[in-house]
């Protein structure tokens, strides 16, 4: 029965700790996506400014070139990180899939699902506090 709730535990925290893993990533994307549209205004209004907006003009803005070249490079960043979301997602699918499983394996046994892992200090015996 331990050893059945001490996997339980685990795998609760390996599922939050994807969660939260999810969560970073998905905030990265989101952020550098701000990042990629504020470029976008500096080089229109770079372009503004010296009046061409075509790239391959001989006096399109050094500046323009400059941000156009880190966009580009936040954009192959955020397709990384797209993948990386994907594998995260499907890594927290699968964690919390196992630990349905091993729930259902406590619940058959006897043992209560819900107050596993939620020790609070009423239940820690003399010695456990450090």
């Amino acid at each position: 029965m331990r050893s059945k709730e001490s996997m339980l535990r685990l795998h609760r925290f390996k599922c939050e700790d994807k969660r939260r893993q999810v969560a970073e990533i998905d905030f990265m994307i989101s952020d550098l996506e701000n990042k990629v549209l504020e470029y976008s205004q500096q080089i229109e209004i770079e372009e503004k400014r010296a009046g061409i907006s075509d790239p391959s003009h001989f006096n399109y803005p050094i500046a323009a070139k400059s941000i156009q070249t880190r966009k580009e490079n936040i954009k192959t960043s955020i397709s990384g990180l797209k993948q990386q979301l994907e594998i995260a997602n499907a890594e927290l699918a699968q964690e919390e899939a196992e630990m349905r499983k091993i729930e259902l394996l406590v619940e058959k046994s006897g043992g209560s699902v819900r107050n596993i892992g939620e020790t609070t200090i009423g239940d820690m015996r003399p010695g456990m506090i450090s």
